[in-house]
């Protein structure tokens, strides 16, 4: 297989109309997408972000909810505000007053809401729709389908159906298999940037080892995949051998089955991702702690199994 350097990579065509190009949240790299259902979204995402008051965008993990709601906010008229992203569960109990609302919100995860916190949120729709006309625009993001939230009695279906009159479903990767190499070499490029090193390239075998993988976990996991095998890569290549991705494959499907409950619990989550990572450096703890944005000492109180919730 050729292997394909940043400077090709960039000769491609960057027509909006042809590659869907999103401008990634950091502004150093296009996130590129050639997937017909990729590039429907973007057309969808032009149409409407003109005139958007209130939308869901849901997909997996790691899928590119935020960037789309990104490229949302760069189109819309409150492009020149500032992007608020908050956690929905944290911004309802402690900033959602409905008299202060305005400019471009981003709530994450609104699927793990309680009954109690719907309530508020459903409020805040009200007086979006009623009194904010232009001044506030309001995304959310959820990783589950919220009309299906509705029909198993677990979501408010007043609150899933003005929150999905305007609805945004983000592929996941393993559908999108034909954007795998240009993603994978802008992620690249981004992360040389942020390491201040001359760009890097796919070599030869590793794109086939990449087409192989599910990616549950998406373009996040994606990332991680290519960042690890970066510091492990010389002059400029990565080898297959620098590649470490898990064995294991998940197929998620939609509707997505309700999570065990012992599964649920923060703790538990952050030391599956913690150590998850760790793996992907081959057990080097001072990498891993440089790519989740921790010190090493909070690293090691994770795998302890020390509780980061009673500090």
């Amino acid at each position: 297989m050729a292997m394909h350097t940043a400077a090709e990579l960039h000769t491609l065509p960057t027509t909006p109309g042809r590659d869907c190009i999103l401008s990634d949240l950091t502004g150093t790299r296009p996130a590129i997408g050639a997937n017909a259902a990729w590039r429907k979204l973007i057309l969808q995402a032009e149409i409407v972000a003109p005139h958007l008051q209130i939308a869901a965008i849901e997909g997996e993990q790691g899928a590119g909810k935020q960037t789309l709601a990104h490229y949302l906010h760069s189109r819309s008229p409150l492009n020149r505000s500032a992007f608020q992203r908050h956690d929905a569960r944290e911004w309802l109990v402690n900033e959602a007053d409905p008299s202060t609302l305005a400019g471009f919100l981003y709530l994450d995860r609104v699927d793990l809401l309680a009954s109690p916190g719907q309530g508020l949120l459903l409020g805040v729709l009200k007086t979006i729709q009623d009194h904010a006309f232009g001044r506030t625009v309001l995304i959310a993001s959820s990783e589950t389908s919220l009309r299906y939230l509705a029909g198993q009695g677990q979501f408010m279906p007043d609150l899933a159906f003005r929150l999905t009159a305007v609805r945004f479903s983000v592929p996941p990767l393993r559908e999108r298999k034909e954007d795998v190499a240009a993603l994978s070499q802008a992620l690249l490029d981004r992360i040389c940037t942020r390491y201040q090193q001359r760009p890097a390239a796919l070599g030869p075998g590793v794109l086939a080892r990449l087409l192989q993988h599910s990616w549950p976990g998406n373009i996040r996991e994606l990332a991680s995949v290519l960042e690890a095998a970066l510091l492990e890569a010389s002059n400029g290549m990565i080898r297959p051998e620098d590649l470490v991705i898990p064995s294991y494959t998940v197929m998620r499907t939609e509707p997505q089955s309700t999570p065990r409950a012992e599964s649920l619990g923060l703790d538990a989550v952050i030391h599956h991702h913690v150590q998850y990572v760790l793996d992907l450096n081959r057990g080097n703890k001072l990498r891993a702690a440089r790519q989740l944005g921790i010190s090493r000492s909070t690293l090691y109180r994770i795998l302890g199994n020390e509780s980061l919730l009673a500090r």
